[in-house]
């Protein structure tokens, strides 16, 4: 095969689940085994390429599979059944399940089986690679921007990235400001409202765009959506990881991108919208306390299970030869790669962050060394080859 598949595993059978990793080629395959609880934060996590589910109590097994499918349409799901129903079978059939097996009666003939559905896949997967890649929804990437030390320019690197995203494509893009206690992106925005966040809670177990959008500030330049933060620890205190959580897979469904600006606090609300991140950014100032900070900020990480190799990567902001430490040096200490550097740049934006304006406005404008830094940022993210 041309690449090795992800495979995700939802079994609570302990027997079954290790009878089918025995199975399995380890070597040729990515398997990652959960519970049916932990399906929907998986998906979205990360995409997969084949999802095999055990039948179980779970009652909602359709739904899950309409999930799946909804996220993303190329994933392979095969279910298999330890009763015979078939009332069922044609539910999940009709849900978006490809192959099932009623288990224990055909649990070999699965396992025979299983190169030709890998190799048949691998032949499709191969064939959408010719199509033309367009944005739609279904499958938005959500970008989180964090740094445990205060003061390090993320809120505007995150708030110009999204501007220049949307400036520089044709996508859909929406910027939330998690910092609930005390906001910032509405400052650097200009952005008056009494419209926040948390306006969202009385809708979010029906949460859909229409309900994003009422809510949403438009930024008149860029036609940037804005989810505005309260500024309110009482009503923050009100949000939890639920929220967040439905919050962003359903923006995920319904923008092509998702920007969100942390808070420094590492805060269970924090560490939800971690897990539902594709990719983090870790805003990073060239000095000592800095490295301090991020090493600390790996061990909580490490404690709460959080699992960052694959998608942490650095920004390296107010980079310049005066500096306590170079790009050499820090390439040296960190163990996750620079994604990139982001120039000093004191005298291009002290008006604008002393005004209040947006830093881009335009498609095609006069560019300060910080937005010229971005725009190369964004684009490497646009297209990654």
């Amino acid at each position: 095969m041309d690449r090795n598949l992800d495979i995700l595993l939802v079994s609570e059978d302990e027997a079954i689940t290790n009878q089918l990793l025995n199975s399995f080629d380890r070597d040729e395959n990515t398997i990652t085994v959960v519970r049916f609880e932990d399906v929907s934060r998986e998906v979205n996590r990360q995409t997969r390429d084949i999802v095999i589910m055990v039948q179980s109590s779970n009652d909602h097994i359709v739904e899950q599979i309409q999930y799946i499918k909804s996220i993303n349409p190329l994933t392979f799901i095969i279910f298999l059944a330890t009763e015979s129903d078939i009332n069922l079978l044609r539910n999940i059939t009709r849900a978006g399940a490809e192959e099932f097996f009623v288990l224990p009666e055909e649990l070999s003939l699965f396992i025979s089986r299983f190169p030709t559905i890998q190799k048949s896949y691998q032949m499709r997967l191969d064939s959408e690679k010719e199509q033309p890649i367009m944005f739609g929804k279904g499958r938005g990437q959500i970008y989180s921007f964090y740094s445990g030390k205060g003061g390090t320019g993320k809120s505007l690197i995150s708030s110009t990235f999204a501007q220049t995203l949307k400036l520089e494509s044709a996508a859909e893009v929406i910027l939330i400001d998690l910092n609930l206690q005390f906001g910032g992106i509405e400052t650097l925005m200009s952005i008056n409202t009494n419209r926040s966040i948390a306006d969202l809670k009385p809708v979010i177990q029906e949460l859909n765009e229409n309900h994003i959008r009422n809510v949403s500030q438009t930024e008149e330049h860029s036609q940037l959506e804005v989810l505005i933060s309260p500024c309110d620890a009482e009503v923050g205190e009100q949000l939890d990881e639920d929220f967040i959580s439905r919050l962003l897979r359903t923006c995920r469904r319904s923008f092509d991108y998702c920007v969100i600006d942390l808070p420094p606090q590492m805060s269970a609300l924090t560490a939800a919208a971690i897990e539902e991140s594709d990719q983090i950014y870790y805003v990073l100032l060239p000095e000592t306390t800095s490295l301090k900070v991020l090493k600390n900020f790996e061990e909580v990480c490490e404690r709460l299970g959080i699992h960052l190799q694959s998608s942490l990567s650095m920004i390296v902001n107010q980079l310049s030869k005066d500096k306590e430490l170079q790009l050499k040096d820090l390439k040296n200490l960190l163990r996750f790669p620079v994604k990139t550097t982001i120039r000093y740049d004191y005298k291009g934006l002290q008006s604008f962050v002393n005004k209040g304006e947006v830093i881009r406005k335009k498609p095609k404008e006069k560019l300060i060394p910080f937005s010229k830094d971005i725009r190369t940022f964004v684009k490497s993210v646009l297209n990654p080859k």
